[in-house]
């Protein structure tokens, strides 16, 4: 089917789409791929750079503030009075509003810091605007038990009280946690606190893109999202690819990975080396390169509608060159299948007759056709009338062969004056001729070939008295099956000969059943049993046993290869045959053949 003309136009046709095309999206993808790759990379941690000393520059700002208060000799007078235990509430009111102005004041130098507080471990807190609050519930705050315990510096965005009171704002802030009058916090009676809206460190971090969706978070040292980003716990399968850069010792780079869904995704990251904060990016290489996702779609459309128009194009030159070659070649495939009609049925009418030497390439076919299928009906007609008098010949060949025996056995009785053994005989002669004279019957009931053989085993009953036990075992629903005459007696004689040929009495069994659509006639024997090679050669060489030398044959016992040439004939492929026997341990034959119901027939097409 590939050779053929046609077949070829339209391979040759995609494969040159096909690779052209394909070459081209493939190279054209992937260096538009490795391009952008490059360039966003380098745009990312270009803007990572920027943003990076942005936040150095805020950090700078809220460390310079918080080491002018730290180094204040107002802040150290200030917590003096308030550690004054011998001075008026008024003096320490009057102290605390001075360090409240102080806070206004220092504020005010930098535009980064939101607000500043100092908190007092008796729980009292100073901040800007005049703002003194007597209010324990800080010392029981997170933050606050985190930077006494365990020195955290840096507070991710919150609500927080000062910012509140001053601005009545619930903006979240991040809050720089420093202590005072000592340096280790848990010795600290003051805490100083640095505010700075979440939105300071937020708008300029949003304007910084990957992709369409791709965003940058700024992480503190323990992995956690500084800012109002929330999202950021959606990426849960990144948390091992995020510590694995923070261990790592590149300050920089971007990462690319897989997801747990299979998906591709892109890691940028790079960290700050002030406060040991990082800032790490998120996105899907699809959403990374959507647009070129995009162009890549737009070429696999083209290459399709451009491959359907060669395929169009390739059936229209195609179809008339190569159709009437395809027609002829199809009739050919039928005819050597043995299909005439169907061939014939594939070439044009006579009357559209194409010109050319196909034309007449065809019509000598047709011709050709007409001819051979006249010659193998002819031919199979013969065969049938052959093989039917092949078959009459075989069944012929019976008939002398048993009433030879049997006339011998009468003569016998008669000497001896056994006049009801004779009586008997005849009777049962009677009925096995009248049975066997109906010759233009193939097949009979399984029933009556039983009947036969029963009539056949009285016979030898009579001749040979208690030395023949002969056994016959019939299982199952058998009265409806039809069988082809006379394949069971002759085998039944083999059977009782051979019987006798070793031992003073013969034992042979008749076994009938079926089984998976097969009817099982088998006949057993206590004889010598049968040679390897003679069981060889009836096993694999009856199928192809000449007729003539079957015929031919002077041998008185011809039983065994008459029954399976006349099963071969009728049967055809549908028989088997299995011989088991060992020496000295008895023969058995089983003849394997179709069931068939009284009213059906082995289909010609099926016998050999």
């Amino acid at each position: 089917m590939f050779y053929s003309l046609r077949n070829r136009l339209i391979a040759f046709f995609v494969l040159l789409f096909v690779l052209s095309f394909g070459a081209l999206s493939v190279l054209i993808f992937n260096e538009s791929r490795s391009i952008i790759r490059s360039y966003i990379e380098s745009s990312a941690l270009e803007k990572m750079d920027e943003y990076g000393s942005y936040v150095d520059m805020v950090q700078t700002q809220i460390y310079d503030l918080a080491s002018l208060i730290f180094n204040s000799d107002l802040t150290d007078e200030w917590d003096e009075a308030a550690s004054d235990p011998n001075l008026p509430d008024g003096e320490k009111m009057l102290a605390h509003l001075e360090m409240s102005k102080y806070l206004s004041q220092t504020n005010n130098s930098y535009t980064s810091v939101s607000s500043v507080a100092i908190y007092r471990q008796e729980g009292l807190w100073v901040s800007m605007s005049n703002q003194v609050v007597r209010d324990k519930s800080f010392l029981n705050q997170e933050w606050y038990r985190s930077f006494k315990t365990a020195n955290e510096r840096w507070i991710p965005a919150h609500t927080d009280d000062v910012e509140l009171q001053i601005r009545s704002s619930a903006h979240p802030v991040v809050s720089m946690l420093m202590p005072l009058g000592a340096f280790e916090p848990a010795q600290a009676r003051n805490v100083l606190k640095v505010n700075v809206s979440a939105d300071y460190f937020l708008e300029p971090l949003n304007r910084i893109h990957l992709g369409e969706s791709g965003t940058i978070y700024l992480l503190d040292r323990g992995g956690s999202p500084l800012l109002s980003q929330s999202e950021y716990g959606a990426h849960g399968e990144t948390q091992s690819q995020v510590q694995a850069v923070r261990e790592g010792g590149r300050k920089q780079g971007v990462v690319y990975f897989k997801n747990e869904r299979g998906q591709s995704q892109i890691l940028v990251y790079k960290k700050l080396a002030l406060t040991n904060w990082m800032l790490v990016g998120f996105v899907s290489e699809r959403d990374l390169y959507a647009q070129l996702f995009k162009l890549r779609d737009t070429i696999l459309f083209l290459f399709a509608l451009l491959l359907v128009v060669s395929l169009f194009l390739a059936f229209w030159l195609s179809h008339g060159v190569t159709k009437p070659l395809s027609r002829l070649v199809s009739a050919m495939r039928h005819v050597q299948r043995g299909d005439f009609d169907s061939a014939e049925s594939r070439l044009p009418p006579p009357a559209r007759r194409i010109r050319g030497e196909v034309g007449f390439a065809t019509a000598t076919f047709r011709n050709m056709i007409v001819r051979l299928r006249q010659h193998i009906q002819s031919e199979f007609e013969l065969k049938l009338l052959r093989q039917q008098a092949e078959y009459k010949a075989l069944l012929m060949q019976i008939n002398p062969h048993f009433l030879f025996n049997t006339l011998e056995l009468l003569s016998s009785l008669a000497m001896q004056k056994r006049t009801d053994d004779t009586v008997k005989v005849i009777v049962s002669l009677g009925k096995m001729l009248r049975f066997s004279l109906r010759l233009s019957d193939d097949l009979v009931g399984l029933k009556e070939e039983m009947k036969y053989v029963r009539d056949y085993a009285s016979i030898l009953q009579v001749r040979f008295g208690d030395k023949l036990r002969l056994r016959i075992v019939e299982e199952g629903d058998l009265d409806s099956l039809t069988v082809v005459k006379f394949i069971l007696q002759p085998l039944v004689e083999n059977a009782v000969k051979y019987g006798f040929a070793q031992h003073p009495e013969a034992i042979v069994e008749i076994r009938v059943y079926r089984t998976d659509g097969r009817l099982h006639l088998r006949v057993s024997d206590n004889g010598p049993g049968m040679p390897e090679q003679l069981r060889m050669q009836l096993v694999e060489g009856s199928a192809s046993s000449r007729l003539d030398e079957i015929l031919s044959s002077r041998e008185r016992q011809i039983g065994l290869g008459n029954v399976l040439a006349r099963c071969r004939l009728y049967y055809g492929s549908l028989f088997e045959v299995r011989i088991d026997a060992a020496a000295g341990a008895g023969t058995r034959i089983e003849l394997i053949i179709p069931v068939q119901e009284a009213s059906l027939d082995v289909p010609s097409v099926d016998r050999g």
